[in-house]
């Protein structure tokens, strides 16, 4: 997983820790900080407003964790017009974890076996190391979060650094008094591009005091989230030029320490309501919910180098010879392996610095949504932050109730060009855009199909049970789609080709049919668990009607 020479964005969280061969406990190398090819920034619009068709890949609507609006058939509610309630037979749901499991540990032992078997090889020595080596603070808030934050980037980077990126600040703020939000957001992707691009990227580069291991992840990530945050800022005193936010809010804002480097961003709204409260006060339970979470990335952590000491999911693949001769099963589960990996990553990032962050009362963006329980494109990102930002922004501004082709085509061709700029151009990321952006519209597509009056009429001759199979079997699909456009970029070209080959042509039909049905089985237990939530929340809404 070796970024090209040319990408000018590497290092640039959140993806600014990549597993990278062996770790704190042996094996593939730990939380290094080799920089990922993608950040955990590479987040894909979430698509919200948009009514779900009876044949649509995505889920059944459902209101938890989702912006996604659904409207129903008159007379009848979304859930019911499309059959979230609708169960399946607790036998089948049986058959289907059966199966998953049990492909999963088939996977898994394939996995095993080439990871022991290619301990030795020449190209794993410089990824693999033998042996196991293990390894209420007081709420701050208003000024201090400026202040605290600015001595942590002096101590780090430097007082030049510093003042560079208060020039970014001071410039966005001069134009957020203009009241134009387009020059706002032209003159934020101005500024980040200068941060991706030479020669004024090498240029700033130079304001960094000192060489240092972690010089490149910190530039990268104090002013590319820098840029973002100060463009919220800007955009939201143009839409709210009554409140007069004045310089020290957008500082306050932006030096708020366990955001600055890694994130995740906090649009400027939510940020500054939540730190202007007087008296803020925890729910009850909060603080018990604290130290679970900081528990459980603890946990998270030593599970992750421990499956690391056995499983070499990210050095096989740099070894296309010795990958080619793993099992259909094996490879598969490789691949979607360093997907999870991702999601695993990101969330215990995230994880850590939102448990700080909740114990200065603020709310952040939640860790993403976990990868196995995605199957459409329009809710797949690796960092809730900055697809709340791209969608407030730009995805939304432009595509409106992202029910019409072209507003949509638009849309997420913006918003792609964003995420490019903001991952830093290259050809790997161009790919990656193309391919994901081509998701999210074929998403659309096949909606439109499935309004059509003839597959309307199919539908409607099924029963509500076997709608949902039906979904399935494209969610399904999907599923596979996401992981092949993603692993582009987590991993290489070559050995996305090697598994597309393989999966698709040579292992065709038997390999081909094998894992769809696999992945069959996961997405309806996925759909299961998602009708569970949906009971629960309209019970839930059932007790609050008045009576």
């Amino acid at each position: 997983m070796t970024p090209p020479p040319v990408y000018k964005g590497e290092g640039q969280p959140g993806g600014a820790v990549c597993r990278r061969g062996g770790g704190l406990l042996g094996g593939e190398l730990g939380w290094v900080t080799e920089p990922c090819l993608l950040p955990l920034g590479s987040a894909q619009p979430e698509r919200v407003s948009r009514s779900v068709p009876p044949f649509n890949l995505g889920p059944e609507p459902v209101t938890h964790g989702t912006h996604r609006k659904v409207s129903g058939q008159a007379g009848v509610s979304p859930f019911q017009a499309m059959g979230v309630k609708t169960a399946l037979p607790a036998a089948e749901l049986g058959l289907y974890s059966l199966v998953l499991s049990g492909a999963l540990a088939y996977a898994g032992q394939g996995l095993l076996e080439a990871s022991q078997d290619g301990a030795h090889r020449k190209a794993f020595r410089e990824s693999v190391r033998p042996g196991w080596e293990y390894i209420g603070r007081k709420m701050l808030r208003s000024w201090m979060y400026a202040v605290y934050g600015a001595l942590a980037v002096v101590g780090t980077m430097g007082p030049w650094y510093l003042l560079l990126l208060l020039g970014h600040c001071v410039s966005l703020y001069v134009a957020s008094l203009l009241g134009q939000p387009w020059l706002c957001l032209g003159l934020g992707m101005a500024s980040l591009a200068s941060f991706k691009l030479d020669p004024l990227i090498s240029w700033q580069n130079g304001f960094v005091t000192g060489t240092f291991d972690l010089q490149e992840v910190l530039f990268h990530g104090g002013s590319g989230f820098t840029v973002l945050r100060c463009t919220s800022f800007a955009l939201e005193s143009c839409a709210h030029p009554d409140r007069r936010y004045s310089l020290a809010d957008l500082l306050k804002y932006n030096f708020y320490l366990p955001f600055f480097f890694f994130g995740p961003i906090m649009t400027f709204d939510r940020f500054h309501a939540q730190v202007s409260q007087v008296e803020p006060v925890r729910r009850e339970g909060e603080l018990w919910h604290i130290q679970a979470q900081a528990g459980l990335s603890v946990a998270a952590i030593l599970a992750v180098d421990i499956f690391f000491h056995f499983f070499y999911i990210l050095t096989i693949p740099s070894d296309l010879k010795f990958a080619s001769r793993l099992p259909d099963s094996a490879l598969a589960g490789l691949a979607y392996s360093n997907l999870v990996y991702d999601w695993v990553k990101a969330a215990v990032l995230f994880g850590v610095v939102n448990t700080v962050a909740r114990l200065d009362h603020l709310d952040p963006p939640q860790p993403p949504k976990c990868i196995t329980a995605l199957y459409v494109f329009a809710e797949t990102h690796f960092d809730r932050g900055i697809n709340d930002w791209l969608c407030k922004y730009v995805y939304d501004h432009i595509g409106g109730e992202h029910s019409e082709v072209i507003p949509e085509l638009v849309a997420t061709v913006a918003t792609f060009a964003v995420t490019t700029l903001w991952l830093g151009p290259c050809e790997i990321v161009y790919l990656w855009s193309i391919l994901n952006c081509f998701g999210l519209n074929f998403e659309l597509w096949v909606q439109k199909l499935a309004e059509w009056g003839p597959v309307a009429r199919i539908e409607a001759s099924l029963s509500e049970q076997m709608s949902r199979r039906v979904r399935a079997i494209f969610g399904a699909m999907n599923f596979w789609a996401i992981i092949m456009y993603n692993l582009v970029s987590l991993n290489s070209l070559e050995f996305t080709e090697l598994v597309a080959r393989r999966l698709l042509l040579t292992g065709f039909p038997q390999t081909t049919l094998a894992v769809l049905f696999v992945t069959y089985c996961g997405v309806q237990l996925v759909k299961e668990r998602e009708r569970t939530l949906a009971l629960e929340e309209e019970q839930k809404e059932d007790k609050l009607k008045p009576e």
